[in-house]
């Protein structure tokens, strides 16, 4: 009895030790090959299409992750330059502005005062410094970190090429890892594909869409700094609640106030557009699809961007609502519709 029992209790410490080393020893990638995982799951249905024509695995899956990979060095190779010289202006621009003119110009009634002016222009050239600093800052570290960062593309199109090559093995093999019924598994691999399905597409894919529709008026018009103006589009079509609205108006205005009228109603035409087209694209990628509450979407994705980085806007929301599915998969029943809404 004592030797079975130092036995087990030796198997467990080496298998904890094990686990412990592998965790601080992919820690550095983790995010890398989690990255690589919804790539392949984003990527799924054009992977089958493909399979249907090519009737290889390994040749549908290498001409999916080839085609992305050099879509991505492209953009790299040709933008980065625009983006970082634009970021460059923003600073400049942003260390010479006088904000309590532009107080008194935008909102006269509430800043007639010189003083009322001058404090709130404090508070707004500084909030405006921190963040322009912060900005200088990431592209500088993106420079020094290049090679690391070259590292990290490599493993995340290492695991997709593989995730999307094996992933009826890696499903069978991970089901069989799962301490749980047959029934409970299916369960759990069905809600998990409903909500992943929903946080990826109704809201990332749909976001991005409606950030493009916004950007191009941007390009259209003619809009200074469009590209960064772009990339906050991206970030603030994806988040909940926020949307191209919030986006759009204050560059419409912004314009309104420089004098360029036409473009001002150009870029308000494109905010519409954008904000429209998501009763177009949703029907398309999440119809009869489970959705996550958007209070705990918006949680789930700044709570995720603080603790991962970007990468967190997609993946605060689905650590949020699998903890949801597998309590309710616990407790053998859903929530009446309040965090994870039927469709």
């Amino acid at each position: 009895m004592d030797e079975a029992y130092f036995r087990k209790a030796t198997t467990i410490a080496i298998l904890g030790v094990l686990i412990v080393l592998s965790f601080f020893m992919l820690k550095p990638l983790l995010l890398s090959i989690i990255g690589g995982f919804i790539l392949a799951f984003i990527f799924s249905p054009l992977y089958n299409k493909l399979f249907k024509w090519t009737k290889s695995r390994t040749l549908s899956a290498m001409i999916i992750c080839t085609s992305l990979l050099l879509l991505i060095l492209a953009f790299i190779w040709f933008f980065t330059p625009t983006i970082v010289n634009e970021s460059i202006k923003i600073y400049r621009a942003s260390q010479q502005l006088n904000v309590v003119d532009l107080l008194k110009k935008v909102l006269p009634f509430l800043f007639n005062s010189q003083e009322s002016s001058q404090q709130f222009g404090s508070i707004i050239q500084t909030f405006i410094t921190k963040i322009t600093n912060s900005l200088m800052n990431y592209f500088s570290n993106l420079i020094l970190d290049f090679p690391t960062i070259l590292l990290k593309i490599f493993v995340v199109f290492f695991t997709f090429y593989y995730a999307l090559r094996d992933r009826d093995k890696l499903t069978d093999y991970i089901k069989n890892l799962l301490p749980f019924s047959d029934d409970v598994v299916k369960k759990l691999f069905t809600s998990t594909r409903d909500i992943t399905t929903s946080v990826l597409f109704g809201q990332v894919i749909i976001g991005v869409v409606q950030a493009l529709i916004l950007a191009a008026g941007f390009f259209i018009f003619g809009v200074p700094n469009a590209w960064v103006l772009s990339i906050v589009a991206i970030v603030g079509c994806i988040l909940p609640i926020i949307g191209p609205t919030f986006i759009g108006l204050p560059v419409a205005v912004f314009l309104l106030i420089a004098g360029n009228t036409f473009s001002a109603a150009g870029v308000i035409v494109f905010t519409v557009l954008s904000h429209l087209s998501d009763h177009v694209t949703r029907p398309l990628f999440v119809a009869k699809r489970a959705k996550l509450h958007t209070a705990i979407a918006l949680i789930g994705m700044i709570g995720g961007f603080l603790l991962f980085g970007v990468l967190g806007f997609v993946l605060g929301p689905l650590i949020i609502a699998y903890l949801i599915i597998i309590i309710e998969i616990y407790k053998n029943k859903s929530s009446p519709g309040l965090l994870i809404q039927k469709a």
